[in-house]
Formats: C-alpha cells, structure tokens, sequence
C-alpha cells in the first residue's frame, strides 16, 4: 500500500512539472511554425502529386512530436518508453518525392525544438529553412535541361523502318537508337519506338510534322524524359 501511494506521488510530480500555460505554449508555438513549413510545402511544390493530405499531416506531426518532447523531458527511461511503444506502428504510405521527406524531418525538427524549450531556434529555423527552400524553387537551383525523348511512330507493315526516319533524325536530333518493332492492328500497321536525344534549341513540334509528312499522316507520339514528368 506504501509503496503504490509512493508511485501515486511520482505521478502527481511529473504532472505538474509544466504549467498549463507551459504545455499551451509549446504545442501553439509547434502547430503554428509547422504550418508556415506546410504552406512553403504547398508554394514550391511542383508537378501533379500535391497532396493536401499530407500537407495538412506536417503541422499535426510538429505538433505531436512537440508533445512528446514534452513527455520525455530529460527522462531516459520515459524516451526508451516512448520508442519502444512507437516501435509498433507501421507506415504503409508510399512517399512519391524525396523533398517530402526532407518536410517530414524538418517538422520534427521544429516540434523537438519546440518541445524541449528552445523557442528561439524553433522560430529561427523555421524562417530560415522556409526561405531557403523558397530561394531555390524561385531560382530554379540545380536544374538540368533534359534532352532524352522517347518517340512511338506508326508505318504501314510494307514501310521500310529503317531507313525510313534517317535524314529526319541526323537534322533533330544528336542520338537516335531504335528499341522495338511491333506489328499491329491486324499486320496492317508497324508500331516503332526509338529513344533519341534531342539537338539544343530543336521544336518538338517541327520534329513531329516532319515524321507525319513520311507516315501519312499517322499517330506520333513522343514522350518526355522521367525527369521532367511528375505522376
């Protein structure tokens, strides 16, 4: 009985090691620095696979890790605790960019900073990451002009393929190679797929009229690199 009143103590201690006024703080001061890195998220973010979902799960993230920063304190049997019961979840969701994870640790960051009273480096990074991050969407850092396209051409089955494309490639393009021959619709029509690396400063268009004006007006399609594309 002692010793189950002297354990009702040590709980009664830890709650009251932080004032209400304490825990409002660090969990304002988490969600709101978080939301400013979700909405850089949504500004720099580029290509079709936006997710509001996961925008609105980085300020829920800093806050929560605030808390738990918060519950840790400077106990480490509290920290092994927390870890081993975190252990058991399980993330199943596929992250489609690398940048997002790079969010996802920068929340963390700020809510650990948050939670374990550094408010200063909290705000401070936070500005500074954001504007970091704006920076280099605005000027376009480490960009790379990609020039490797793949082009789907269809002939008539008693067209030459191999030949056929050769003076128009030489003038379009630096490299042709040719990848497959294919017959369809019945033997009527060859479906042929070249990857070629377009010449600097060379209108996609002009190279697509020029392949119609020698396969009848045909389908033509070309593809752009992985690289350029976000699905």
């Amino acid at each position: 009985m002692d010793q189950f009143l002297k354990e009702l103590t040590k709980v009664g201690d830890l709650t009251s090691m932080f004032s209400p006024l304490d825990i409002a703080l660090v969990l304002s001061l988490s969600f709101f620095l978080s939301l400013v890195i979700a909405w850089t998220y949504r500004y720099t973010h580029k290509g079709v696979s936006y997710s509001q979902a996961f925008a609105q799960t980085l300020p829920i993230m800093g806050t929560v890790v605030g808390m738990i920063m918060l519950i840790i304190g400077s106990n480490i049997a509290r920290a092994f605790a927390l870890v081993g019961a975190l252990s058991i979840i399980r993330f199943r969701n596929a992250v489609k960019e690398s940048r997002d994870v790079a969010f996802v640790f920068l929340v963390m960051a700020i809510g650990m900073a948050s939670g374990t009273k550094f408010y200063g480096m909290a705000i401070v990074s936070t500005v500074f990451f954001s504007a970091f991050i704006i920076l280099m969407t605005k000027m376009n850092f480490f960009a790379k002009e990609f020039r490797e396209r793949i082009i789907r051409i269809y002939i008539g089955a008693d067209q030459d393929y191999d030949t056929l494309f050769e003076p128009i490639f030489r003038k379009f393009t630096d490299e042709y190679a040719l990848i497959s021959v294919e017959t369809v619709s019945e033997g009527e029509t060859q479906e042929i797929i070249y990857t070629i690396i377009m010449k600097k400063k060379t209108n996609p268009q002009a190279l697509l009229e020029e392949v119609r004006k020698i396969n009848d007006n045909r389908k033509v399609t070309l593809v752009m690199g992985q690289q350029e594309i976000d699905i």
